[in-house]
């Protein structure tokens, strides 16, 4: 199973918590054999969901924009496959790394609080367009 991930930067810690707390369950519920991340590891709920994918087991995949975005470190050194893509429109995620994203998966993960106008919802739209099943992460008590 492929699933992506997607979700607001700049979180607080509480958020973090909260969102680490939940995410560990959803990634579990998948076997370690079969689970493929697939993340562009932004900071945040990216980067969290990438650790929890190689924690269980699972393998990692990245998406990097062109010009390198926020992949590196030791996630991407772990990454099974590493995904480069082509020049985007300047500032933010682009839609080229959305339509790569959405295209990989069978799964998204959005770590919204369901606002519309933010990358996550751009995304989250992309992937429902295209049938994809998407679980929204946003605990109660969760802030931006």
């Amino acid at each position: 199973m492929r699933v992506g991930i997607i979700g607001h930067e700049g979180l607080s810690e509480i958020t973090e918590m909260l969102v680490r707390g939940a995410l560990w369950p959803l990634v579990t519920e998948y076997g370690s054999y079969e689970l493929v991340g697939v993340s562009c590891l932004r900071p945040g709920p990216d980067r969290w969901f990438a650790r929890a994918v190689l924690d269980h087991g699972g393998k990692l995949e990245v998406v990097v924009p062109a010009g390198g975005g926020a992949a590196s470190g030791p996630l991407l050194r772990e990454a099974t496959a590493v995904h480069r893509l082509a020049a985007v429109e300047a500032g933010g995620l682009g839609e080229d790394v959305c339509r790569a994203l959405v295209g990989m998966v069978d799964e998204l993960i959005a770590v919204w609080d369901g606002a519309p106008g933010s990358e996550p919802a751009e995304v989250v739209a992309a992937a429902r367009k295209a049938g994809l099943y998407v679980q929204v992460v946003w605990p109660e008590g969760c802030e931006r």
